[in-house]
């Protein structure tokens, strides 16, 4: 019942994927997608994690308007798990139907044994940081530092 856990920071567009042990799986069993998880669970104090989605052990994706846990198969125009269909003609461009219902599978959304992959968007920061910086990112800042007093120094004090 181990899940994989994508952490994913909408400030600084990163993402983190962890394993969880059994022992740390279990307090996501149950929860549905949009509810809001805190972050001792997962030995992270301080943090506020919220379920933003998911998928089973075959692939297939969980859908937040799908009540429970089962796979079930539905008629949808858009939404999780629906892609628009094209038809392409050999001299004409690709069209794109519009309004055209495809019989998809997908999982309820409700986290169970099954799952194999849950997505969760950070909604509270704690004091340790998730993403550690990189030597680029440090790179960059230490040359942005720079130009910033280059700037300072050259610039003519009006008296």
């Amino acid at each position: 019942m181990a899940f994989k856990l994508n952490i994913s920071d909408p400030e600084t567009k990163r993402s983190k994927q962890l394993e969880l042990t059994d022992d740390q799986s279990r307090p996501f069993v149950g929860r549905k997608i949009g509810m809001v998880v805190k972050g001792e669970v997962i030995d992270m104090t301080g943090y506020e994690f919220e379920i933003t989605g998911g998928s089973d052990k075959a692939g297939f994706p969980m859908r937040k308007d799908l009540p429970g846990t089962a796979r079930k198969k539905i008629l949808a125009v858009k939404g999780t798990g629906i892609h628009r269909m094209t038809k392409r003609n050999k001299k004409k461009k690709i069209r794109k139907f519009r309004g055209i219902k495809q019989r998809k599978s997908v999982r309820g959304n409700t986290i169970s044994s099954d799952t194999a992959q849950i997505n969760v968007k950070i909604v509270k920061k704690g004091k340790q940081p998730l993403f550690e910086e990189t030597q680029k990112e440090e790179k960059k800042k230490e040359t942005e530092d720079e130009i910033v007093k280059e700037k300072n120094e050259t610039k003519p004090k009006e008296e």
